[in-house]
C-alpha cells in the first residue's frame, strides 16, 4: 500500500487478513520464477507484502525475500520464515538499494499504488536482467457461489476500491516503457471456508462495513450464503481465479531515480 492512508486501512483488518486471506496457486509460483535461474540464488522484492503470505511461497522454493510493508499491524501478524525479511516502506520509496532484486512481485497490492513512481521504483530496485509480476486474486463470478459473494460484498463496499482493483488489472503495463515482453496467464484457485471464515474472508476487505447496519447486512448475507453451498464438514468451496501479469526489464531502460531521493 503506498499512502499512509491506504496503510492505516488495514491497520484493523490484520487478524482477520492473517486469519482468512487465500493463498496463490503453486502454478502462479512456477510462472514467476520460470527461466530466472536457480531459486536460491534470486532475491525478491514483495511489494505490499500485507502479512507475507506471497512472500513465504516464494521463500520456500529457494529465493531471499524482503517483503515491503508499510502497515506495522500487517507486519506484526506476518509469520516467521528464515528466508524473508520483513520491512517498513512502499511500493514508491521501496528504501532498497539500486539493482539489488531479481524479482519485484506486488500480490493484490499493485492498484494501491501511484502506477508511475511504482513503476520508476521498481525499475530502479530491479536489476537489468529482471522481472516484474503483478498479481491479483479475484474470487470466481462465473460461478454461483462466487457471483453471490461478490455480489454481497461489492454491493456493500464503503468506497470505489473493487471498482478501482477490477480496472487495475484491465493492463496494468500499458502506462509504461520501462517493461517489455508483457505477458498475462490465469490459474484457478479455491479456498474452503466455514461460515466464520466465510465472513472472515470478507472483512479482511478494506472496503467491507465493519460496524452498523451494512455490517449486519454482510454477515447475515453471507451467512445464508454459507448455508446454500456448505458441504457436509461445514464449509464452502470458494473458487479464485489468480492473474498474474508479467513484464522483463527493457532493453535500454536504464534505472530511474523518484523525484525527491538521494
Amino acid at each position: 500500500m503506498s499512502t499512509p492512508d491506504h496503510a492505516e486501512r488495514f491497520t484493523d483488518r490484520a487478524d482477520d487478513y492473517a486469519a482468512h486471506r487465500p493463498s496463490y496457486p503453486e502454478a502462479c509460483i512456477d510462472a514467476m520464477l520460470r527461466g530466472m535461474g536457480t531459486p536460491g540464488m534470486l532475491a525478491v522484492a514483495d511489494v505490499g507484502a500485507g502479512t507475507g503470505i506471497m512472500a513465504r511461497l516464494i521463500a520456500v522454493r529457494g529465493p531471499l525475500v524482503v517483503a515491503i510493508e508499510p502497515n506495522g499491524a500487517m507486519r506484526e501478524k506476518a509469520e516467521a520464515h528464515e528466508r524473508v525479511l520483513m520491512e517498513d516502506g512502499t511500493a514508491e520509496a521501496t528504501g532498497l538499494k539500486d539493482g539489488s532484486v531479481d524479482l519485484v512481485v506486488c500480490a493484490q497490492s499493485f492498484h494501491w499504488f501511484d502506477p508511475s513512481a511504482a513503476f520508476a521504483e521498481f525499475r530502479r530496485v530491479l536489476k537489468g536482467t529482471g522481472r516484474l509480476a503483478l498479481v491479483w486474486n479475484e474470487v470466481d463470478a462465473t460461478t454461483e457461489i462466487g457471483a453471490g459473494y461478490r455480489e454481497i460484498l461489492d454491493g456493500l463496499a464503503t468506497d470505489e476500491t473493487p471498482r478501482v482493483r477490477y480496472g487495475a488489472q484491465e493492463d496494468p503495463f500499458a502506462v509504461t516503457k520501462l517493461f517489455d515482453d508483457v505477458r498475462k496467464a490465469a490459474f484457478p484457485l479455491e479456498m474452503r471456508h466455514s461460515r466464520d471464515g466465510l465472513i472472515g474472508r470478507a472483512l479482511s476487505a478494506s472496503y467491507a462495513p465493519k460496524a452498523g447496519a451494512g455490517h449486519e447486512e454482510l454477515v447475515s448475507r453471507l451467512g445464508d450464503l454459507h448455508t446454500v453451498h456448505a458441504d457436509g464438514a461445514g464449509e464452502v468451496g470458494l473458487p479464485y481465479v489468480t492473474t498474474v501479469w508479467m513484464g522483463e526489464v527493457a532493453a535500454g531502460a536504464s534505472m530511474v531515480r523518484v523525484r525527491g531521493e538521494d
